[in-house]
């Protein structure tokens, strides 16, 4: 146990620090990636990933410039404030180079285009509106409002819906498949555009949810979707690595 902050006479311990993250839910997420970081090293030394010398040394002195520790004592300072060796620190350095190269091995240019090419559908893209309701009657006296008057979404929306889209008249944006749920997307990416659908309930039946289709948009690889398809890859690839370890978190 380590003690990492002192106030007044209270202390704040290593133990207290992982307490807290554990309370705040912030330790599974963060263990997450530890866990993903550590796999991706692993997986680099694997494959005989190289890091060289130089590449080091330039990787080094940017850290150094990007914290301000121009001068040797400013380093120092660093490290001892750190509880860090030069070479931990250099380990770092080398751990932070290995997992660039291997993000960049499994989501090159190639991958993602054959990715993309495979699953396109899943990055079709629609517009949507929608007015939350916390009755069926309701939802369905709104339903029958629009199937006579469709212009009139976005006032109902402002006036009914208890979503805090509201406010923009219950506009939600683009989305992608996998973004609602599956009864709801299957309905909404198979509308047409202007088409209203709904009320739909969700599960435990507490709101009812009446959606417009505003627009829709093929899939095409972007710069947005190649993001989107190169945190797909790296979701299964690192799933594919953990599966050739065993994980334990005490």
């Amino acid at each position: 146990m380590t003690d990492l902050i002192k106030i007044d006479d209270e202390v704040i311990s290593s133990d207290d620090f992982v307490k807290l993250l554990r309370f705040t839910g912030r330790y599974d997420e963060l263990m997450e990636d530890i866990i993903k970081d550590k796999l991706t090293i692993h997986a680099a030394r694997k494959q005989g990933i190289e890091v060289s010398p130089e590449e080091i040394q330039d990787r080094a002195d940017q850290v150094r410039r990007v914290r301000g520790l121009h001068r040797a004592v400013d380093m120092n300072q660093y490290l001892d404030s750190n509880g860090l060796s030069l070479e931990d620190f250099e380990q770092l350095i080398v751990e932070m180079l290995l997992h660039e190269k291997m993000n960049e091995q499994v989501g090159n240019d190639a991958a993602v285009e054959e990715y993309f090419s495979l699953n396109s559908p899943k990055f079709d893209s629609i517009e949507v509106s929608h007015i939350v309701l916390d009755s069926e009657g309701k939802a369905r006296e709104i339903m029958a409002i629009l199937e006579d008057d469709p212009d009139s979404f976005e006032e109902l929306a402002r006036e009914h819906s208890i979503s805090d889209t509201s406010e923009d008249g219950g506009y939600i944006g683009k989305v992608l498949r996998g973004a609602l749920q599956t009864e709801v997307e299957a309905k909404v990416f198979n509308a047409s555009e202007g088409d209203l659908l709904g009320p739909f309930a969700s599960d435990d039946e507490v709101y009812y949810e009446i959606f417009t289709v505003n627009a829709k948009t093929p899939s095409s690889l972007n710069e947005d979707t190649a993001e989107e398809v190169k945190r797909l890859i790296k979701d299964e690839w690192i799933a594919a690595r953990a599966s050739e370890h065993v994980i334990e978190v005490p």
